[in-house]
């Protein structure tokens, strides 16, 4: 009988334990005491504190800034590993969602999985291999979706994001398990339908993280005109006119995905209410202003300006602007969503954003409701990376001189 080799033992320099002994998965390399052996990328290995706490093992990279993922296990990893944690992250969704077949099933870290993505669309998955010790277990994980979930017909991995290029991971798409329809038709509880393009589509088709948040912006669109910003396949539009809007204008810079929001308001039956336009957001908001246009609502969606601590001023400023110029856009009690997707921006610091905004724009705002990411990609409390999406409904307030 062959033997697995027990996984190379690791320790903390003194000092570094704390935060890991909380709960967070992330060990970085200079927390590491030396020498370090010479290990593959996606080795198995047990890391100790400075004075013997076994944290269990994780996967290692030898040129990732994190140097060891931890997955809070002590055994061995294998396709019953696997199979235990996606059951538990399935019991999850099954109790958020109930009879749902539409939500990400697996959120990296959040579910003790670090470096693994899996969105389900009915009988279909879309897979994210996004370490290099997810990746080299590919084999072992579709087997445990398999197990998981035996209705399934076809895993495809989108592996073509830009976080594959830190663990040295070739970008790449291909379906490995059965077979992918160029189209599936998805439905969410609010009775909303939409097309997911997994063979081309963006992430993994959609953005499942604001599926909540549709359903509240809604809330606030009856009767009024409503400017949907960065729509992608247009759900919050289409939330907003089934709800009943008066009409909403959607612009997205993407020929794809405005094709493809054209296709989902038709499928809702929307689309003599919804009118989408191919533009850039910043141009088009700035235009609209300087043409004196005028909505009841604005909604901005825009993806992620902060994709590290560096990016956060710059960031910043792109919020500032355009939330500013959607409030010149909206008068006495028009209503402000405000959204942003990463975790360097928080909800304080957005709402600084749009408070400064409002005196640029000679208005006042008050917060009537904030949104997070969907249960389905929960917050693991002892890694705040975990946490990203914030979104604001704000009223405009604009007093009257007597």
């Amino acid at each position: 009988m062959n033997r697995v080799s027990a996984p190379v033992l690791l320790r903390l320099r003194p000092g570094e334990h704390r935060r890991l002994r909380d709960g967070h998965l992330w060990i970085y390399r200079d927390q590491i005491e030396p020498p370090i052996p010479s290990l593959a990328a996606g080795a198995l290995v047990r890391v100790e504190t400075d004075y013997g706490y076994d944290l269990g093992v994780g996967f290692y990279h030898p040129q990732s800034k994190i140097a060891v993922r931890l997955l809070l296990w002590h055994g061995e990893v294998d396709e019953h590993f696997f199979q235990q944690r996606i059951a538990r992250a399935l019991m999850l969704r099954q109790s958020a969602y109930g009879d749902s077949d539409v939500y990400r099933l697996v959120f990296g870290e959040a579910d003790l999985l670090p470096g693994l993505v899996v969105d389900r669309y009915q009988d279909w998955l879309a897979v994210q291999f996004l370490s290099a010790g997810m990746d080299a277990r590919a084999a072992m994980i579709v087997g445990a979706l398999r197990n998981a979930l035996p209705q399934v017909r076809g895993i495809i991995a989108k592996n073509d994001t830009v976080l594959r290029d830190k663990e040295g991971l070739p970008r790449q798409e291909e379906i490995v398990w059965g077979s992918i329809p160029e189209r599936i038709t998805t439905a969410f509880e609010s009775g909303v339908r939409l097309h997911a393009d997994l063979l081309g589509g963006q992430k993994t088709g959609l953005y499942l993280d604001q599926r909540m948040n549709y359903r509240l912006v809604a809330q606030w669109a009856r009767n009024r005109r409503v400017l949907d910003c960065f729509t992608h396949q247009g759900g919050f539009a289409i939330h907003c006119a089934l709800a009943g809007a008066q009409d909403v204008c959607a612009v997205d810079s993407s020929s794809a995905a405005i094709a493809l929001a054209q296709e989902n308001a038709a499928l809702n039956g929307v689309a003599e209410r919804c009118r989408f336009i191919e533009a850039d957001v910043f141009d088009f908001l700035k235009e609209a202003v300087n043409a004196g246009q005028h909505w009841d609502m604005v909604i901005l969606d825009p993806p992620a300006f902060a994709k590290s601590i560096h990016h956060i001023r710059s960031a910043l400023r792109g919020y500032a602007e355009i939330n500013r110029r959607a409030l010149q856009l909206l008068g006495d009690g028009g209503i402000l969503v405000s959204a942003s997707c990463s975790h360097h921006i928080s909800s304080a610091m957005l709402l600084d954003v749009i408070t400064s905004e409002a005196r640029r724009a000679g208005c006042r705002v008050r917060l009537v409701a904030r949104g997070m990411q969907s249960p389905c990609h929960p917050i693991y409390l002892p890694m705040p990376e975990t946490e990203y999406l914030t979104l604001l409904i704000v009223e405009v307030v604009r007093p009257q001189t007597p």
